[in-house]
This record gives structure tokens, sequence and C-alpha cells, in this order.
């Protein structure tokens, strides 16, 4: 019986599981302060543009979801921007020249930010060649624990050779 109650429940956690995304702005609307906007659409930049953004006290923690006074700041930052039609681009520019590039969860590929983007390729790549050298090098490293077990089985075989009275010369 606990296991059929076991079995209906994991089943139903399950089945609801994929209904916790379906409206994740609806989440975000209400994680954060209602902003008045002139045109809906703004509202959605606006929303979408906060999820994006860093805030430069909070580690890791986007403008949405941030209730420090920078992040405040920011965030009227982007509401003004956005009423005197900027575009995504020229506010993320705003702000990465006022607060450093940190505010960008995606920060663009530059001088300062090239071995954050290929650093990672360059050590998956350093593991491959490392890899194949060692698939397919022509003369594989025996380890210890081999040359001495061959050590042994020679040993054992003069040994053997002695015992069987069979000369070296045969």
């Amino acid at each position: 019986m606990p296991r059929y109650l076991f079995k209906t429940a994991l089943m139903i956690m399950l089945l609801l599981a994929p209904l916790t995304h379906l409206n994740k702005s609806s989440i975000v609307w209400a994680s954060s302060d209602i902003v008045q906007f002139s045109d809906p659409l703004l509202r959605d930049r606006y929303y979408q543009l906060v999820q994006e953004l860093r805030c430069p006290k909070c580690q890791n923690q986007n403008l949405a979801d941030s209730n420090a006074p920078i992040s405040k700041d920011m965030k009227a930052q982007i509401h003004s921007m956005l009423e005197a039609q900027k575009t995504d681009d020229q506010i993320k520019q705003h702000l990465v020249s006022r607060y450093s590039e940190f505010v960008l969860y995606r920060p663009e590929v530059n001088a300062n930010t090239w071995f954050l983007w290929f650093a990672p390729l360059c050590i998956v790549l350093f593991g491959a060649v490392v890899i194949w050298r060692y698939a397919f090098s022509g003369n594989p490293a025996k380890s210890d624990a081999k040359t001495y077990a061959a050590d042994l089985s020679a040993k054992q075989q003069q040994k053997l050779s002695k015992l069987l009275g069979e000369d070296e010369q045969s």
C-alpha cells in the first residue's frame, strides 16, 4: 500500500513540475515594484532588462531580485531611459559606462573579456590533445605494476627451467 502511494505522489509531482515554469514573467512582475509606463511594450522591455542586468552590490543577483539602493537607482534610470525612447543597447551602454561590464550577465567579447570567453575552449582543446596523444601514441607507457609483473614472470620462468632441468641453451 505505501509503495502505491509513493508511485502516485511521484507521478503527480512529475506531471505538475512543468507547470511551475509556464508563466515566469508573472513571477518576475510580482517580485518587483510596480512601475507605470506610457506604453505596455515598455513594461515588457523593462522587465527583460532588469532580468538581464546584474546588481553591482549584490553578487550574482539581477536587478529584479535585488532590493539594494543602487539597484533601485538603476531601475529608475532604466525606467526614465525607456520613457525617453532609448534602445536596449543604448541603456546597456549607459549602465556599462557608469557601473562597468560587471552589470552585464553576458559581457561582450573585447580585449578585457577575451580570456573569459576563450579560456574554457582552450582548456577543452588542451584536454582533447592530451587524451588524443595518450590514446593514439605508438608506444603507450607501461605502468610500474606491469613492468614488475613482467620481471616476476621472467624470474619465475628461470626458476621453472632450473627445476625442470632444462638448459638455457635450448
